[in-house]
């Protein structure tokens, strides 16, 4: 079987299981944020808490909700970096420097999960599963809140209540990402992942020599990292590492796991807002770029020019042979147009347009279909954009699922889409000022260019992934990007809630002959080159520094 045939069957299994799981996953999750009852463990953390999971919450309240218990989360986590060498199961690793602390302790509360550190040679048992691995379900927990608050607003009318945050937190926890951690947890171990708190193994190498292996919680923790579009992984070589990620059963299970949650909120966002047809206008735009993104990928990583490129059939530097060029197409792409940053290649080492792909995906506002929570909230605003451009277009007042789209709603809109843009290239354009953050580059010119531009862009739009090549533990990175972590997770949510407690309060507008209808094609493709238009004319004189150069030159 050829490279390209193997990749394309792999390809198209994806999308028959991503198919099978949509309805009763979409379903069951409407049904869990609508539901009125609270389960006895849901209670138990409620009194432990404090908190009334049956007061309803305006957007300030909900708002706040969120902030406070992520500012908890970052100082939990920082304090328990900087205790780690007189914690049990530390194997012997000394407490985490206070920049590296901080960056880390942003980076999984943001859903982030960049590592500027060697996760097997700098984290013990306790943070990584006492620590990392609950930021992994908490963090994706909020996302998806602050998504159903937004669905919320566009649902209700004349009420300013957008449900309570900590009864959809824990809910979010309890309900869904548990019970399939623990059964993705199950197929990983199967599928040969570890999962054991062994302590670090010295062992021999051929030809002499010895190398020492960690063992740990690496399942239980790979499955969130994945299904709550985390990333984070337990090794320096993330999914790459044979321990998380084995065969190419286990990679085709762990995107699937990245992609499931994302392109099955579409259907609970339809269910609660009472027209399935608009979660398929939104599906059918996230599958669109999703499925285009992941042919150019496979394209250009195919197509490299050049002797060694033929030899071997496409780009395999940096590539497992375990994987192969498609299998590390198609994960590369999941990763980068959601939350992920998880990686089963060396995204520094794809072709000078593979890497501007996996760029453009993140700069999309990695919406296709995004973070758990973060991709449908990121895709509903540039839906508002959408419907007010064409509202301009026919001299009407833009309207969505009922809601008139006025002068205040386009503003928390337009404030959402500029806040990670004017972080990833203030950010950006610092570094290349500044001496010392340029020192850290490992290439020059077009590609080192590229990596700084790819390091902000991950960290901004919460991804994580990195092209690597870059020197990131210096207090300058750690501190930088850190503060783009937490800025580009938390601003957005301020004008996300705000947005939807400013829809809560509408009355609904009935249709008209006038009414742009939403839930047909043509909204799906002014919806794509709403978001293709809006991300071009923002990151191209970018992207036309580092990758396109770079591409344009080989």
């Amino acid at each position: 079987m050829s490279p390209v045939l193997a990749g394309i069957l792999q390809l198209l299994a994806l999308v028959v299981a991503l198919g099978l799981s949509y309805r009763p996953l979409g379903d069951h999750m409407a049904k869990v944020y609508s539901s009125e009852k609270h389960l006895k463990p849901e209670k138990w953390i409620y009194k432990a808490i404090g908190a009334n999971p049956s007061v309803e919450m305006r957007w300030p309240a909900y708002l706040r909700g969120a902030l406070a218990f992520s500012a908890v989360s970052v100082l939990f986590l920082y304090l328990l970096q900087r205790v780690q060498g007189s914690l049990p199961g530390s194997l012997g690793f000394v407490s985490i420097d206070p920049d590296q602390a901080f960056n880390t302790a942003a980076s999984f509360v943001a859903n982030t999960n960049w590592q500027s550190y060697y996760g097997e040679q700098a984290m013990g048992h306790v943070v990584q599963t006492g620590g990392l691995a609950v930021q992994n379900f908490v963090s994706a927990a909020v996302g998806m809140a602050v998504a159903v608050a937004l669905v919320r607003g566009f649902a209700r009318s004349r009420t300013g209540e957008l449900g309570n945050f900590w009864a959809d937190l824990v809910r979010g926890v309890v309900r869904i990402l548990l019970p399939m951690a623990v059964v993705g947890a199950l197929v990983l171990v199967a599928c040969g992942v570890i999962q054991n708190f062994s302590g670090i193994h010295e062992v021999g190498q051929f030809g002499g020599g010895t190398q020492q292996w960690n063992g740990g919680a690496v399942a239980s923790q790979e499955v969130i990292k994945e299904l709550g579009t985390n990333g984070g992984g337990y090794f320096n070589a993330n999914s790459a590492h044979p321990f998380e990620n084995p065969n190419g059963l286990s990679n085709l299970f762990e995107i699937y796991l990245i992609l499931v949650i994302p392109f099955a909120l579409t259907r609970t966002f339809g269910r609660m807002v009472g027209s399935l047809k608009q979660g398929y206008a939104i599906l059918g735009t996230m599958a669109a770029i999703w499925l285009g993104f992941t042919a150019l990928m496979m394209w250009t990583e195919f197509a490299g020019r050049g002797p060694a490129f033929e030899i071997v059939g496409g780009a395999m530097e940096g590539k497992e042979t375990r994987f192969g060029i498609g299998a590390s197409a198609i994960f590369s792409v999941a990763t980068t147009l959601t939350s992920t940053g998880a990686v089963n290649s060396f995204h520094s080492s794809n072709t000078g347009f593979g890497g501007g792909i996996n760029l453009l995906g993140m700069q999309l506002g990695e919406i296709a279909p995004g973070g758990v929570g973060s991709g449908l909230y990121g895709m509903l605003i540039m839906a508002i954009i959408a419907v007010f451009i064409a509202g301009l277009m026919v001299g009407r007042t833009p309207e969505y699922l009922g809601k008139k789209i006025g002068t205040r709603e386009i503003k928390f809109a337009a404030c959402y889409i500029l806040v990670t843009p004017a972080l990833v290239l203030g950010f950006t354009a610092a570094s290349f000022v500044l001496d010392t953050p340029s020192n850290s580059m490992t290439n020059s010119g077009a590609h080192g260019f590229s990596e700084i531009l790819y390091a902000y862009t991950s960290g901004a739009n919460n991804n994580g992934s990195a092209f690597a090549g870059l020197n990131a533990d210096t207090q300058w990175f750690n501190s930088t990007i850190g503060i783009a972590m937490l800025l580009g997770r938390f601003l957005p949510m301020v004008f996300v809630l705000a947005l939807a407690g400013s829809l809560a309060e509408q009355r609904p507008v009935p249709e008209t002959a006038g009414t742009l209808r939403t839930e047909k094609p043509l909204f799906t493709g002014l919806l794509v080159g709403t978001i293709m238009i809006i991300t071009g004319l923002t990151y191209f004189p970018a992207l036309a520094l580092g990758p396109l150069a770079e591409g344009l030159a080989a």
